[in-house]
């Protein structure tokens, strides 16, 4: 579990492009919902983060993926596990929702033609993102694939998915949520703004004051937008505590129903880091869960450079079960990161970790980066694999058996 960080007083700095326009839009309308802000941080078609190069982003954080492909090529075992649970369909889809530059595919691709032929020969991975600036590194990294017709870059998911696998790593911790507190048993709603230039009331419509030409942003609780954000709350059971933040994830789970609707028979994997719905809203999270990420430090300056840094939120899991059920998925398990990969790898003890031709060196070097994947402190305890069915009878899989 990552550790809350005190609040940092941001540097002062230039306000980015983003925070230019969303000024300007501010000036013209008011303030806006910090999910409304978050998405544009993130998503805008110029000026969002994950619009912007992938290169740019490793002095901000990395993931699982690019620590080493032994990641991929387990997934890819489970993935063909999942195949066989189905009985072997001719085609068998993996849809990986939010692809990025294809590197996780490429690994389950490359590992799939050289050590599950069978399994590979059925394949169509398709990898879905909708920044143009990741997709077009598609082209390369997935060249030898898609000529084989084995692999499908799309900007989209597709339409239906008879039989597969819909695939998220840590997609859902980067979808805009809605920031809410509790103050006197009523839910209030976070609102970005520009900066009052006088003292205003602490609940607005429109942040009394007339706003200064400047592009300071402030956040300030005002009437809850959506009638669906108590409604979230409501349905999970969940009560917040006097003086509490946290988060509506609304739009991941709007986004688990829709993609779990494409799909006919078969499973829904993701690969994330959060809770189920308790201990997400107790009282050990008081602040919520929402984090800024810039040159691989973290901080609550949630407001700092819009479009700059990475903005995340622990996901929901209980969430997931509550409106995937209206899709027809249905919980398989679910499991650490370490669990996953440890049940994976024992049964050939961890032999995927190296390539064929791989030297004493690079043995040793491997070992020590699948402990980077594996520590309960780290990424193995952190991240949780959740795995949802549909259409089939509860299967047995081995990446969820445990330790």
């Amino acid at each position: 579990m990552k550790a809350r960080p005190a609040p940092e007083v941001a540097a002062h700095r230039p306000p980015t492009p983003l925070q230019l326009q969303l000024a300007e839009r501010m000036r013209a309308h008011g303030p806006i919902p910090f999910a409304d802000f978050m998405r544009e941080c993130l998503y805008h078609p110029e000026f969002g983060y994950y619009s912007r190069p992938e290169a740019r982003h490793f002095g901000d954080y990395y993931t699982s993926v690019d620590v080493h492909p032994i990641f991929g090529r387990l997934l890819a075992r489970q993935l063909a596990e999942m195949w066989h649970a189905l009985d072997c369909p001719t085609e068998f889809l993996v849809v990986e929702a939010g692809a990025g530059t294809g590197r996780l595919a490429a690994h389950v691709l490359d590992f799939a033609v050289r050590a599950l032929p069978d399994f590979y020969q059925a394949l169509c991975y398709v990898a879905v993102e909708q920044s143009p600036a990741r997709r077009h590194a598609h082209a390369e990294r997935l060249e030898a694939h898609v000529s084989r017709g084995r692999a499908i870059s799309a900007a989209e998911l597709p339409r239906e998915i008879p039989e597969g696998c819909i695939l998220s790593n840590e997609l859902f911790d980067a979808l805009p949520v809605h920031r809410v507190l509790c103050r006197k048993g009523t839910l209030h709603e976070m609102f970005v703004g520009l900066r009052a230039s006088g003292p205003g009331d602490d609940v607005v419509e429109g942040f009394p004051g007339s706003a200064m030409q400047s592009a300071e942003l402030e956040e300030r609780p005002g009437p809850l937008s959506s009638p669906e954000i108590e409604e979230y709350f409501l349905e999970q059971g969940i009560t917040l505590c006097e003086g509490q933040f946290a988060e509506a994830g609304l739009e991941a789970c709007r986004r688990f129903l829709d993609t779990g609707r494409r799909l006919g028979h078969g499973f829904f994997l993701t690969i994330d880091y959060g809770y189920e719905a308790q201990e997400l809203y107790s009282e050990r999270h008081l602040r919520g869960t929402l984090l800024a990420y810039s040159r691989h430090r973290v901080s609550e300056n949630f407001l700092d450079a819009p479009g700059e840094q990475d903005l995340t939120a622990h996901v929901n899991f209980t969430a997931l079960d509550v409106w995937g059920g209206r899709a027809g998925l249905a919980r398989t398990g679910c499991v650490s990161q370490m669990a996953f990969l440890v049940g994976l790898g024992r049964a050939n003890e961890f032999a995927d970790l190296y390539a064929p031709d791989a030297s004493e060196v690079e043995k040793i070097r491997a070992r020590l980066l699948l402990k980077t994947l594996l520590h309960p402190e780290g990424m193995g305890g952190t991240f949780q694999v959740c795995v949802h069915h549909k259409g089939i009878t509860a299967p047995r899989l081995t990446g969820l058996q445990g330790i």
